[in-house]
C-alpha cells in the first residue's frame, strides 16, 4: 500500500508539528500508523485544553469554567463563540433572483442601468444583517472578589424587524454583577451584536442577551435595557419618526434586589437622555 501520510509530532515544548511523508506498507501497518496519529491528536487536544482553560458549565453558545493552568500560570478563558440559528444557510443566488423578481413585481426593470446590480447589493446587505459573527469569548478569574456592578452604556445596536424586514436601531445598556469570573469588556457589545444579527423583535432580543450572559457567565445578576427607533413605525403606517421603544430584561439580584435594580435602571435612564 502506497500513499501520502501526515502525522503530528508533539515536541518537548508542547508545540505540535506536522510531519509529511510517503507511506509504504500493508493494511496492518496503515492501521498502526492511524492509531498512532489518533493518539497524538489526543495529546494535542489535551494540551490545547490546558492552554485555553478547563471547560466547566456548557451554555447555549459557549462554555464558562474555572481558569486553566499550564506551566504554573493562570490563563484567560477563551472560546470561539458561534450562535446556532437553527435555519438553513442563506442561498445568495436565490436571494438575488428573489430581489430581481420583487423589483419586477413593483414595476421596476432590474436590467436597467441603475438597477442592474441592485439584486446583488440587496441580497448581500440582508445576508450580512442576519448572519451572526463569530468571536472569542474571553473571561478572567475574579481574584479580587469584585462584587459591584459592571455597566456598559450606549452600545450601538441595529437589527431587522421580522414583520416588515425594516431596520430598528438604537443603543443597548448592559450590566452584570460578577460571580467567579469577569468578562472582557468588549464582549458585552459582541454578545449584543450576535443576537441583533437576525430577524428580530426588540423584546426577544433584549431577553436573549440577558439569558445568554446569565447562563454562560454565571454572574450574580444581569441587566439589559434597549432603546430603539423602528423604521417600520417611523417610515410607514403611523409614521411617528423619532419615537423610541424601551425594553428591559433583569436576571438574578438585579431583578430581586431593589437597590441594585434601581442603580442599573438609573444609569440606563441617564444614558438615554
Amino acid at each position: 500500500m502506497v500513499g501520502d501520510m501526515t502525522l503530528h509530532d508533539v515536541a518537548s515544548s508542547g508545540k505540535v508539528h506536522e510531519v509529511h511523508g510517503e507511506f509504504r506498507g500493508g493494511a496492518r501497518e496503515a492501521r498502526e500508523l492511524h492509531d498512532a496519529r489518533d493518539e497524538i491528536h489526543g495529546v494535542r487536544d489535551t494540551i490545547d485544553r490546558h492552554l485555553d482553560g478547563t471547560v466547566g458549565a456548557v451554555g447555549t453558545a459557549g462554555a464558562i469554567g474555572a481558569a486553566g493552568t499550564f506551566g504554573g500560570s493562570v490563563t484567560p478563558f477563551r472560546r470561539r463563540i458561534r450562535r446556532t440559528t437553527g435555519v438553513a444557510k442563506p442561498d445568495r443566488a436565490a436571494a438575488q433572483r428573489a430581489v430581481a423578481e420583487l423589483l419586477t413585481a413593483l414595476g421596476r426593470d432590474p436590467s436597467s442601468e441603475h438597477l442592474a446590480d441592485t439584486p446583488r447589493r440587496v441580497a448581500d446587505a440582508l445576508i450580512e444583517m442576519i448572519t451572526p459573527k463569530e468571536f472569542d469569548l474571553t473571561t478572567f478569574p475574579n481574584d479580587e472578589g469584585y462584587d459591584d456592578m459592571v455597566v456598559e452604556v450606549g452600545i450601538p445596536i441595529h437589527s431587522l424587524c421580522e414583520h416588515h424586514m425594516l431596520p430598528f436601531l438604537g443603543v443597548a445598556h448592559i450590566a452584570y454583577i460578577p460571580g467567579a469570573r469577569i468578562l472582557g469588556i468588549s464582549k458585552l457589545a459582541r454578545v449584543a451584536e450576535m443576537f441583533a444579527r437576525d430577524l428580530q423583535v426588540q423584546e426577544r432580543l433584549t431577553a436573549q442577551i440577558a439569558d445568554w450572559l446569565d447562563e454562560n457567565l454565571q454572574p450574580r445578576g444581569v441587566g439589559v435595557v434597549i432603546e430603539a427607533e423602528h423604521m417600520c413605525q417611523s417610515l410607514r403606517g403611523v409614521k411617528v419618526a423619532g419615537a423610541k421603544t424601551v425594553t428591559s430584561a433583569l436576571r438574578g439580584i438585579l431583578r430581586t434586589d431593589g437597590r441594585s435594580r434601581d442603580e442599573f435602571l438609573s444609569l440606563a435612564r441617564t444614558a438615554c437622555r
